[in-house]
């Protein structure tokens, strides 16, 4: 029986040997490949890395460039409410001479059209009617006239605006 129990166990044994043979070749082909793997997720996590600094560099020149617009922005802003508060007043003044040239048009038209100017009395000395044509005829009168009429163009032009408006 020694002999069956030797060879038995000697059996046994290589059997086992075998077995972890089988087993140690796996485990190195798992082993390669992890190794493989390795070298593959050391390479994406380089690339992770570039990408992220890349990523850090876009995003700091993002807020550079939000922030110039926004700087850029606030100038034409201020400018635009200085630019309204400006037409606010010329508009202002604009009403307030439209509202004179209205109270210089009904006061022209209270007065009548035109009077007759009267004749006047023949020059007695040839002296001073010589020096009445040397001396220029006043136009105030013509001035004056084109004036209301085109004060009156501009009331009535006015007018219409508010009129407009009001519709």
């Amino acid at each position: 029986m020694s002999l069956f129990v030797t060879l038995a166990a000697d059996l046994l044994v290589a059997v086992l040997l075998a077995a972890t043979i089988v087993t140690s070749l796996r485990l190195s082909r798992r082993i390669s490949q992890l190794k493989g793997d390795e070298t593959a997720l050391r390479q994406t996590i380089g690339d992770l890395m570039v990408a992220t600094g890349t990523a850090e560099r876009a995003i700091a020149g993002l807020r550079a460039a939000i922030d110039e617009a926004d700087r850029t922005l606030n100038t034409r802003l201020e400018a635009a409410a200085a630019r309204s508060a400006e037409l606010r007043l010329q508009v202002e003044a604009g009403e307030t001479v439209v509202t004179r040239i209205g109270a210089i048009v009904a006061q022209m038209r209270a007065v009548p059209a035109r009077l007759e100017p009267v004749a006047a009395p023949a020059a007695p000395e040839p002296e001073i009617a010589a020096a009445r044509r040397a001396e220029p005829v006043s136009p105030n009168g013509e001035r004056l006239g084109a004036a209301a009429a085109a004060a009156l163009a501009m009331s009535e032009r006015a007018l219409a605006r508010v009129r407009a408006r009001a519709a």
